[in-house]
């Protein structure tokens, strides 16, 4: 009896565990239905740590912002936003690997890319392969939108766009720069806009005297910096990401280079390369795909570019600069093609990105055949007093060039 009473308690129970599961299970399925899972590769550690720290500091801020009128509307329902994050520690095959397992084992809907223009490249051939709907948040380089993809769009201008402006800039002010030296990250972008400002400065009549490149990881720029000062050049040009840059200024600085014009991109439109360089970023010139002092009023969750710099204030205590908004961008455009689709269906996301042509607070946003986009004019701006100053476009022009660096 004492037997029996065992089977029926353990039967009981049974039914019980199993009718809790079941709850759960359907709760968990009822929960993932009304989610929408965004994937996000990023390099929160390693060299690149700095940037992508950056990239999520956007994509929480418009997920927070969407969450907080309720969601995504698909067809009449609310999706809440989820974004899943892995970091990839900065290495570009992980980047490629953690995007597969985005896919495969986290089920995420649509991807934002990986950050830089090689990774982004590099990891894009999987989310192509699984024809899931990508919007790089961090790649300018034509050489990563020109492989045919349909799934992949990026929310920078080509390198060019940066480049040209900076180069017309310095010849009007400037005229007795004649020399340039190039030094540039060898990795994707950083030596693709360098390429491209070789091109500019070739195209507007300057001597090119310096062109190398140094190798990702590089501690020791000494040397470069050596025979770029003997070369005496006016215009000092350099590339990589903002620990690149800080360690090569701070080796100028130690050899006592100077030049009327020195130029890095991309690292002094972040505040951090601000703060660390102190004084010694004084009238550094740079170009970026975005700045606050943007007047744009927007179709997007976040309406007018003066409302997500207040919010981005509120929320991170700082000013936003152009990865960060970018990354919030990339969300915003999300959503607009996600309640234009009417639906999750990834091909009709896909072709509500292809077609969306709408002011955002970023600015006017359309894609170009390549998924890149094409509508956009991007500031050149100089350090001045602490601070980053426009010099370009007219329209948010802040102040004029100065020559010389300390």
């Amino acid at each position: 009896m004492f037997g029996s009473i065992l089977v029926r308690c353990s039967v009981v129970l049974s039914t019980v565990v199993m009718a809790v599961a079941s709850l759960s299970a359907a709760t968990s399925q009822a929960r993932a239905e009304d989610v929408i899972r965004f994937g996000a590769p990023l390099p929160l550690t390693g060299p690149l740590a700095p940037e992508g720290i950056k990239q999520q500091q956007g994509y929480d801020l418009w997920a927070e912002q969407a969450n907080k009128a309720g969601g995504i509307s698909v067809g009449g329902k609310k999706y809440k936003v989820e974004i899943v994050y892995a970091d990839y520690q900065s290495n570009t095959p992980r980047a490629v690997q953690t995007t597969e397992q985005m896919i495969t084992q986290d089920n995420v809907n649509f991807l934002f890319g990986a950050f830089g223009s090689g990774a982004a490249k590099a990891a894009s051939t999987v989310s192509e392969k699984y024809k899931v709907p990508t919007i790089a948040a961090a790649a300018s380089s034509s050489q990563v939108y020109d492989q045919g993809y349909k799934y992949l769009f990026g929310t920078f201008t080509p390198n060019d766009t940066l480049t040209t402006p900076l180069t017309q800039i310095i010849k009007a002010k400037a005229p007795d720069v004649k020399k340039v030296a190039i030094l540039a990250r060898n990795d994707l972008f950083p030596l693709a806009i360098a390429q491209e400002m070789e091109k500019s400065a070739k195209a507007n009549g300057l001597d090119v005297v310096y062109f190398e490149k140094y190798a990702i990881g590089t501690l020791d720029h000494s040397a470069s910096l050596s025979q770029i000062k003997s070369l005496s050049p006016q215009w000092i040009f350099v590339t990589g990401y903002i620990n690149d840059l800080l360690l090569v200024r701070k080796q100028m600085v130690d050899q006592q280079m100077k030049a009327p014009v020195v130029t890095m991109i991309a690292g002094p439109a972040y505040q951090d390369f601000i703060e660390s360089a102190g004084q010694t970023a004084e009238n550094i010139t740079s170009a970026s795909w975005w700045h606050p002092a943007e007047q744009y009023n927007g179709k997007d969750i976040f309406g007018t570019t003066s409302n997500f710099v207040k919010l981005f204030r509120d929320k991170y205590k700082s000013e936003p600069d152009y990865g960060q908004a970018s990354a919030a961008v990339c969300g915003a455009l999300f959503q607009l093609a996600i309640e234009k689709a009417g639906s999750l269906d990834r091909d009709k996301v896909r072709d509500a990105l292809a077609s969306l042509d709408v002011v955002t607070f970023w600015g006017p946003v359309k894609f170009g055949p390549n998924g890149q986009i094409n509508s956009l004019e991007p500031p050149v701006f100089q350090i001045q007093g602490a601070k980053p100053v426009v010099l370009f476009p007219e329209a948010i022009k802040q102040g004029d060039l100065k020559l010389g660096v300390n």
